[in-house]
């Protein structure tokens, strides 16, 4: 398996997602890679980023963060099973657990398991750690799309 991120692998047409795509000037270019089963993806939110609570993150970041790494962990989980391409998933189903409040300015380390692949739908397990403490946890399903040019 490539070395090179899951989203750095998405053809142009599809690369312009605001969290991921690296197409986006404005984007985060979040970068997915594969750690053993898992996958994992690093962010650090800067001041911009904050909720309600100063220092903290804004809990709607922090569901785009799962958003994002999980489209990309079933692309590539899909694509390890199938022996293909990535190809580009969408999201079916996306829920989050706040655990803990989420501090901004340090680097995030959002972890993706997969759970389950049946078919076009991937199931994904998440977390979000933050200084070695999780502070969300995730579902997600996605779905591949059904283009067969990507």
């Amino acid at each position: 398996m490539s070395k090179q991120a899951f989203q750095d692998q998405y053809p142009a047409e599809y690369a312009h997602c605001f969290g991921c795509g690296r197409l986006n000037p404005h984007g985060f270019h979040l970068k997915s890679y594969w750690d053993g089963e898992e996958t994992v993806c690093r962010f650090t939110p800067g001041p911009e980023y904050t909720g309600g609570v100063p220092g903290n993150l804004y809990g709607g970041l922090i569901a785009s963060l799962f958003d994002c790494h999980g489209a990309g962990t079933a692309a590539a989980a899909k694509s390890r099973e199938d022996r293909k391409p990535l190809s580009r998933f969408v999201t079916a189903s996306l829920h989050v657990d706040f655990l803990l409040p989420t501090p901004i300015n340090t680097e995030l380390e959002i972890r993706g398991k997969v759970r389950e692949i049946r078919g076009r739908k991937v199931t994904v397990e998440l977390v979000l750690i933050a200084q070695g403490t999780t502070c969300a946890t995730g579902m997600a399903v996605m779905v591949q799309m059904k283009n067969p040019d990507i």
